[in-house]
């Protein structure tokens, strides 16, 4: 053991002066790759971008025509794209850094003799660990104190069987593994880099993530776009070049089409959208593990409940016994027993000594309070961990000459290693079914007397004796109910899967309002149906009782195979696979297991039900918005593409009403507006009474892609109206200004149009969304200056224009979008 070790103590631990030198000298508990600075490496994506260097050639161009004030506003307009990109990148990137803080798992430690929780990463050499089950071990640590302690070290070793460890071993517990039974005091050794994983570099948080169904889908409609962005620019260049014979100019013509075309918008949008958004559900209590986890929760269409801390509020009470030995039946709500219960001491016995599962809890908390006679509890010789379908556990001790072997667990499992005749199966099962038409959990309890001293080889094999039945209640949250009524309200079908008794079980679904349980399915016929039956099944069961990790993740699996998106709930360290399983797994954050909450996609603080529907609501907003921004990208950018395009190809008198300049000051206002003022925009009112969206291979739906192409079309008429009528009488400058001035306020109102796709601009100004004045203003104050600055309106080859033109242009850039409002009004989307 390291000499910095020798001055900790199991009773005080470190002291605060301590752990402030060791943090110096050891530095946060945090696997550290060498890799170059975030920095360095967003100015590199952004300067590798294709529009930075479309903007750059065509700086190049302008210099090389000897057009100096172009070149040098076009060198402006790159230091103030970049800006923006560098911006929006850097908010993306702190609120990717918070989700971190969010998100990084808690320890208990003991330092100046208190008991206190810290973050993993403030762990240091010499502190000593709290763990028990379902902990995630967060640093190389030796073992001081154990109570039956098991550990699975595979992410070290590679073996998934959990290994018996205790206070004395020369092998430490390692970095990464997880508690799976008991608990241990530990004191730590290595952290960050110096531990075992670390020096392996095997940090989970390393490994790359695919990309997520929506991301693929960006991706090919930012290259179908791009690809009609260089098919256009090498139209625009060809005809150019043909007609006038100057490859630099028509270059730079072709140059105007591409940068109109290539949507750079929608990757900084789709990034800026997860990870603000996960921050901001984070901030709510509801922390996603990943950014990207948001895009399932817009497609969740079934929720997989655990009962016990999910639906009840996992305050175990002990409130019924029934002592098999003298035939009585105790309601502990209405009285107490006599005292010193022979059926509560073999049922504490059979728990641990130190519990910290809530009904080994209130067993014990039970059992002192029956303890008239102050019974010592004896020291615990040997144990049969919880094992077997359904499982039971047992706890062995002297008892003078002999051994006593204490068990509990399912009743069907006690009943049957008690080997019971029929008329007793059915007076046990009788009373154990009455029991749970109450929604309380029920426990069988047996004892055995090992014979000549010698363990059983499993503890099936002992000469049991049944002592009976204790019943205890766990009540089921208040919210639950409103909760699951807000779920199929918002199309979400709910299960239950529970390690509960069928009568338990169909008690607590029927009082929080789960529908559609019908006869309820054990783990072990879960197991024994084929992929098809069990497909046919999950579509018409909701009720899953005697339910076991393998057992849950199969359904899990045959809902995913259905074509559900699956989210479940979970909060023990059996729930770990079946949350991994699953699309969306929901960890609760207080009562949870590290297991569990490692294994999630979502963990809910404070352990509230009623944040699961926010948390789909949240999902549906984040994406509901994503697209708004791109259909809004869409609509926005066909006006832009036809009026450069349309114009050169049926030989109007103004062929190329546009330059880089006009374009790239057009993305200015659009970039953004698009990523900014929509990842703002509220939820809408009736987003959670509509049905979960369905996972496609497109991102849009034919008719959507169809009312935006619409949207863009008419605006480009508007435009080009404009533009043919002004262009006989007026000059290049004057027709351009039109044009121009028409697109900005065609952008303007087309961003409030799209704020909704289903409701009327009357509503839609009533939602509150702090940028809408900024958006406003700037676009305003753009206009304003371009107008009444001389030199820039010269540089952009404008001319100034009165009240009359500006009303024009304002009445045909407003009626261009304005009959989306009609169309919403009187024919609104299904």
């Amino acid at each position: 053991m390291n000499n910095y070790l020798s001055d900790t103590t199991a009773i005080k631990g470190l002291s605060t002066a301590d752990v402030d030198t060791l943090q110096q000298r050891f530095g946060k508990n945090i696997f550290t790759q060498h890799q170059k600075g975030h920095l360095w490496a967003i100015l590199k994506n952004i300067v590798t971008e294709p529009m930075f260097l479309l903007l750059l050639f065509a700086a190049g161009l302008y210099f090389l025509l000897n057009s100096i004030t172009e070149g040098m506003m076009m060198l402006t307009a790159i230091l103030f794209v970049s800006a923006i990109s560098f911006y929006q990148e850097m908010k993306s990137e702190h609120a990717l850094e918070a989700l971190k803080q969010y998100t990084a798992p808690l320890t208990t430690v003991i330092r100046d003799g208190k008991e206190i929780t810290i973050a993993t990463t403030e762990l240091v050499p010499g502190d000593i660990l709290l763990l028990h089950e379902g902990d995630m071990v967060p640093t190389d640590a030796l073992i001081l104190s154990d109570n039956d302690l098991s550990v699975n070290d595979s992410v070290i070793t590679g073996e998934s069987f959990p290994v018996e460890k205790q206070a004395g071993d020369k092998t430490p517990l390692y970095q990464g593994s997880t508690i799976n039974s008991g608990a241990c005091t530990a004191v730590v050794t290595y952290t960050g880099n110096n531990t075992t994983l670390g020096k392996l570099g095997n940090a989970i948080a390393s490994t790359p993530d695919e990309k997520t169904a929506l991301q693929r889908q960006t991706q090919v409609f930012v290259k179908q776009l791009a690809f009609f962005g260089i098919a256009g620019f090498a139209v625009v260049f060809t005809v150019n070049f043909i007609r006038s014979g100057n490859w630099t100019a028509s270059l730079l013509l072709g140059l105007t089409l591409a940068m109109a075309a290539i949507p750079e918008e929608i990757p900084v949008s789709f990034s800026s959208f997860m990870a603000l958004g996960a921050y901001y559900m984070s901030r709510m209590g509801i922390i996603p593990r990943q950014a990207q986890i948001v895009e399932n929760l817009g497609a969740a269409n079934v929720l997989c409940l655990d009962k016990t801390g999910t639906l009840t509020e996992n305050k175990m009470k002990v409130v019924m016994l029934y002592d098999h030995i003298n035939g009585q039946l105790y309601d502990l709500d209405e009285n107490d027993t006599p005292g010193n219960n022979h059926l509560l001491y073999i049922a504490t016995l059979a728990s641990e000594r130190h519990p910290f599962d809530n009904m080994e809890c209130a067993i014990m908390e039970s059992f002192l309070r029956d303890n008239k006679q102050h019974i010592v509890l004896p020291d615990m010789i040997h144990e049969y961990p919880l094992e077997g379908k359904p499982p039971m556990m047992t706890h062995v001790y002297p008892q003078g000459e002999t051994i006593l072997a204490a068990s509990k667990g399912a009743v069907e499992r006690i009943l049957r290693v008690c080997h019971v005749d029929q008329p007793t199966r059915e007076k046990i099962t009788a009373y154990a079914d009455n029991m749970g038409k109450k929604g309380f959990r029920v426990l069988g309890v047996a004892s055995a007397i090992i014979k000549n001293n010698i363990m059983p080889a499993t503890q099936d094999d002992a000469d049991w004796q049944l002592e009976g039945l204790i019943a205890l209640y766990d009540p089921p949250r208040a919210s639950a109910a409103g909760v699951i009524s807000k779920l199929y309200d918002a199309g979400i079908r709910v299960m239950l899967l529970t390690g509960d008794h069928l009568s338990t079980a169909t008690y607590i679904a029927a009082r929080v309002g789960i529908l559609g349980c019908r006869q309820g399915i054990t783990g072990d016929e879960v197991m024994q149906m084929d992929e098809k039956t069990l497909q046919r099944t999950v579509k018409e069961e909701a009720l899953y009782i005697r339910m076991y990790p393998e057992a849950k993740q199969k359904v899990i699996e045959a809902l995913k195979a259905g074509g559900y998106t699956v989210a479940m709930t979970g909060d023990g360290v059996n729930d770990g696979p079946a949350l991994k399983a699953s699309h969306i797994g929901i960890a609760m954050g207080k009562k949870g297991t590290e297991i569990a909450r490692q294994a999630a996609d979502l963990v809910i603080t404070d352990d509230n039900l009623a944040m699961i529907p926010v948390a789909i609501e949240q999902g549906r907003r984040i994406y509901s918005n994503l697209k708004k921004a791109i259909r809004y990208i869409i609509s926005i950018h066909i006006p832009i593409i036809l009026v450069a395009t349309i114009p050169l190809l049926l030989g109007w008198r103004y062929p190329n009403i546009f330059t880089p300049i006009h374009v790239i000051f057009l993305e200015l206002i659009m970039g953004p507006t698009c990523s900014l003022f929509y990842e703002k925009e509220p939820v809408e009112d009736t987003i959670m009474q509509m049905p979960p969206r369905q996972k496609t291979s497109s991102l849009f739906s034919k008719k959507e892609l169809l009312i935006s192409m619409v949207q863009g079309l008419v605006i480009t008429a508007g435009v080009l109206a404009l533009y043919s009528i002004y262009m006989p009488e007026h000059s290049l400058e004057k027709t351009r200004t039109f044009v121009f001035t028409t697109l900005i306020v065609s952008n303007i109102s087309l961003t409030f149009a799209n704020r909704s796709f289903t409701k009327n601009f009357t509503k839609t100004i009533r939602y509150h969304n702090p940028l809408t004045p900024l958006i406003i203003g700037l676009s305003v104050l753009f206009l304003v200056v371009i107008q009444l600055t001389p030199g820039i309106r010269q540089a952009f080859g404008l001319t100034a224009m009165n009240i009359r033109e500006y009303g024009i242009c304002l009445a045909t850039g407003f009626i261009s979008v304005a009959w989306f409002e009609i169309y919403k009004r009187y024919l609104p989307a299904e």
